[in-house]
């Protein structure tokens, strides 16, 4: 099973950034799949999920109105498109499949001017 983010970097703030999560090694399609995040010094943090099936959606309320979690089964990838960022969104990144407890490496996102 593989979990491989990318997408992350530095972006001022009032701007947007698009992670990507390929999957590999399980039927992505039959599962639920979040995104987390973890800034220094403090404890992960779950940012948004989507649903396999209808993928309905669910966020953070720190997020919510500026991000948007989507997925495309057919290229076993979840994505996370952020706007509007601000310097609190800094963190690292990571891409959690719940039913199997599989966690991606991470990409980190740094907001600063």
């Amino acid at each position: 099973v593989q979990l491989v983010e990318s997408g992350g970097g530095l972006v001022q703030p009032g701007g947007s950034l698009r992670l990507s999560c390929a999957a590999s090694g399980f039927t992505f399609s039959r599962y639920h799949m979040s995104w987390y995040r973890q800034a220094p010094g403090k404890e992960r943090e779950f940012v948004a999920t989507i649903t396999s099936g209808l993928g309905v959606t669910q966020y953070s309320d720190s997020v919510k109105g500026r991000f948007t979690i989507s997925r495309d089964n057919g290229k076993n990838t979840i994505y996370l498109q952020m706007n509007s960022l601000k310097p609190e969104d800094t963190a690292m990144y990571y891409c959690y499949c719940s039913g199997g407890d599989y966690w991606g490496q991470g990409t980190q996102v740094t907001v600063s001017s």
